[in-house]
């Protein structure tokens, strides 16, 4: 862990408890790095509680589920970082958006800033501060319901809530993010947390391998689809 970073404790709000009760879901590891299936409600590094060997490699918001990468030693975290940093990582994310979303298919290309009236939220439009970064989101629609569209979202560059500032940008926030939704805030179904999951990361290893790590949407989101299906 680097100097100035928060350990695992102060990550938790000083109680590791719950993440030492909680099971390691690992979809992949060897000998240089390994991935995770991360719940949501937990912060992206909790594992370190349990394996504090592992080096952050990428982030993902708390209350987003899906893959995430550690790298066992500081050659191959340089490695990965150099590959999202040169765009070389793919990722593809699920996500439940408010509204219908009429392309089949697009591009959101908006940077991103800190917003001067809220710390902790990026936004794409509106009043910025700080350094404004280049941010590019391309996405599908898999499935349209009457009040929600299901998309898929690839972003072209990693910056802090990108997925979530994007979609609020052009009209649809994704459902139960009480960050970014305003007066389109909702969550259908008794939903919890924001409809956002990692679906997959693809890229190559070190030894020049391609891989894809691909986990399914958890329960609580397939819940949502399955009722909105059968309304």
């Amino acid at each position: 862990m680097q100097m100035g970073e928060a350990r695992p404790a102060e990550l938790l709000g000083g109680d590791t408890s719950c993440a030492h009760k909680m099971t390691l879901n690992i979809i992949y590891e060897d000998k240089d790095l390994v991935a995770f299936n991360k719940p949501a409600g937990m912060l992206f590094d909790w594992i370190l509680v349990k394996r504090p060997d592992l080096i952050v490699v990428h982030r993902l918001d708390r209350d987003t589920s899906g893959v995430i990468l550690f790298a066992k030693n500081e050659k191959t975290a340089e490695y990965i970082k150099n590959l999202f940093q040169t765009h070389q990582i793919q990722k593809t994310y699920n996500a439940l958006v408010v509204g219908f979303v009429k392309q089949k298919e697009g591009i959101i290309d908006l940077p991103i800033g800190r917003s001067k009236k809220t710390p902790l939220k990026r936004v794409a439009i509106g009043e910025q501060r700080g350094k404004i970064r280049d941010a590019i989101t391309e996405y599908t629609v898999l499935k349209r319901f009457e009040k929600f569209t299901l998309v898929e979202a690839r972003p072209k560059t990693g910056r802090t809530h990108q997925i979530r500032s994007h979609f609020s940008a052009i009209g649809h926030p994704v459902v139960c993010d009480k960050l970014y939704s305003g007066h389109k805030f909702i969550c259908p179904f008794g939903l919890t947390r924001q409809f956002l999951h990692a679906k997959s990361i693809e890229f190559v290893l070190p030894n020049e391998k391609h891989i894809k790590l691909e986990v399914t949407l958890p329960k609580d989101l397939q819940d949502v689809l399955t009722k909105l299906s059968l309304r």
